[in-house]
């Protein structure tokens, strides 16, 4: 599987909006790191990212919304946040 900016955005989305817990994002980035081949136009910035995230249960890393935002910021993404009304 060829992982892009693309997907490993979409994986950091997932786990802010609850779809999927810690584990299972720190599972996806291991396996991902093991297995993947980072897509050549940002396999730097692609790998470092999910390296960051495969280290997120750490207690001394962890994961904050800082941290999502910056790493959104590495991958070229902008973040939005909007709230609704229940």
């Amino acid at each position: 599987m060829i992982v892009t900016r693309e997907i490993v955005a979409s994986k950091i989305g997932e786990w802010l909006r609850h779809e999927i817990t810690l584990d299972q994002l720190v599972d996806w980035s291991e396996n991902a790191l093991q297995e993947a081949t980072f897509d050549v136009s940002a396999a730097c910035e692609i790998a470092e990212v999910v390296g960051r995230l495969g280290l997120a249960d750490v207690r001394s890393f962890g994961l904050t919304w800082d941290d999502c935002e910056e790493l959104l910021q590495r991958l070229g993404y902008k973040v939005h946040v909007e709230i609704l009304n229940a």
